[in-house]
């Protein structure tokens, strides 16, 4: 059983280094007029395994084991600079994703804008 879960850790390991990335959730850096956005995600994973074994009196020994493995990713929002100038913009909206995409320019100057300014972002 433990050489089971080596190669289940092999292959999750495997699959991680080669999906769990920004490219595959949400893709890759781009640009936005004279901004520059790196996307963001959150990566979650849990591991386990188990086994056992015993006697029956009419089936006599017995033996098993099983192994699990969960991952969760999730978009969370966007690195943006410009010039040397940078901010975390947050998809965590009513609207999710959608919203955070229809807003970025405005948003970004203005956050951008009341920073340079000196000025807190409910101003």
């Amino acid at each position: 059983m433990e050489m089971q879960f080596e190669k289940l850790l092999e292959r999750v390991t495997t699959f991680i280094q080669n999906e769990a990335k920004t490219e595959t959730v949400i893709g890759s850096p781009f640009t936005l007029g004279e901004y520059s956005c790196i996307p963001v995600i959150r990566v979650g994973m849990g591991f386990g395994s188990g086994g056992g074994e015993g006697e029956a009196p009419k089936t006599g020994h017995g033996e098993g084991g099983a192994v699990g493995a969960g991952m969760g990713i999730e978009p969370i929002g966007f690195l943006v600079s410009r010039e040397s100038e940078i901010a975390f913009v947050s998809t965590k909206t009513n609207r999710g994703l959608v919203a955070a995409f229809e807003k970025v320019p405005d948003l970004l100057s203005k956050y951008l804008e009341n920073k340079k300014e000196g000025k807190s972002a409910s101003n």
